[in-house]
C-alpha cells in the first residue's frame, strides 16, 4: 500500500483537473468567452458559447468552475461537427473533490448499470441498521441493490471482491444515471488505512489552499 504522505503530495502538485468541452452536436458556435478567463457552473453559470442548429440556439453554460485554459478560436461563427473540442477548462480541486477521487483510486466502485433510482435491499437494510455500514462484509454473489426503473424492481448482484461498503452515493428517492457511483467497496484489511488518508487530507487541505 502506498504510503499516504506520498498520495497526498501528488495531489498537492497538480492540485486541479483539465476538462475538455465538446459540441452536443452539429451547429454554428459562437464563442462567449476568452482564454483566461474565470468561468462559473451551475443554472446561474458562465454562458461560454452558444450553438445554432436549423434555426434553435442552444445556449451552453460553464459545465464546471474554473478557468479557460484553451479555446478554439477559429470555430467562432463557424459551422462545426458534433463532438467538436471548443475549449479546455482548468478546475482547481476542492476538498470534498479530492477525497473522492482517492476513494475512487483505492476502493472497488460500483457503479448504475442503468439511469433507475437505486436502495439497499431489505435484507441487507436490516443488516446496516443492526451493525452499521462499515461492520457488514458484502461477498460476490449476494444481492445488495433493487433498481427501480419504469416500475420494475429488479435485485442487483454484487460481484466484485469481499468488502466492506465504505462510501454510499446514492439517495433512495433521486434517480442515478448510468455510470455514475453507487456504493464503494473497501476490502477489509485496509479500511484503517483509507479512514487514515481520508482524515488526513480533510485535515491538511484547505489550510494548504489558503
Amino acid at each position: 500500500m502506498d504510503d499516504i504522505d506520498k498520495i497526498i503530495a501528488e495531489y498537492k502538485q497538480t492540485p486541479f483537473e483539465i476538462y475538455d468541452v465538446f459540441t452536443p452536436h452539429t451547429g454554428m458556435v459562437s464563442l462567449m468567452v476568452k482564454k483566461g478567463e474565470k468561468v462559473n457552473s451551475g443554472k446561474k453559470g458562465t454562458l461560454i458559447y452558444t450553438i445554432l442548429r436549423q434555426g434553435n440556439l442552444k445556449n451552453i453554460y460553464a459545465p464546471i468552475d474554473g478557468e479557460v485554459v484553451e479555446i478554439l478560436e477559429k470555430v467562432d461563427r463557424q459551422f462545426v461537427e458534433a463532438k467538436t473540442k471548443i475549449m479546455s477548462i482548468k478546475h482547481t480541486l476542492s476538498k470534498e473533490e479530492v477525497v473522492n477521487k482517492v476513494l475512487e483510486r483505492f476502493l472497488y466502485i460500483f457503479k448504475a448499470p442503468e439511469t433507475a433510482r437505486y436502495h439497499f435491499t431489505q435484507e441487507l437494510n436490516k443488516k446496516i441498521e443492526q451493525k452499521g455500514l462499515q461492520g457488514i462484509i458484502i461477498n460476490p454473489g449476494e444481492e445488495i441493490l433493487i433498481m427501480s426503473r419504469m416500475k420494475r424492481d429488479i435485485p442487483l448482484i454484487y460481484e466484485g471482491e469481499p468488502g466492506i461498503i465504505y462510501a454510499v452515493y446514492f439517495k433512495s428517492n433521486v434517480t442515478i444515471m448510468q455510470g455514475m457511483p453507487l456504493l464503494g467497496i473497501c476490502p477489509p484489511g485496509q479500511v484503517e488505512f483509507i479512514s487514515k488518508l481520508v482524515r488526513k487530507i480533510q485535515l491538511e487541505w484547505e489550510k494548504d489552499r489558503t
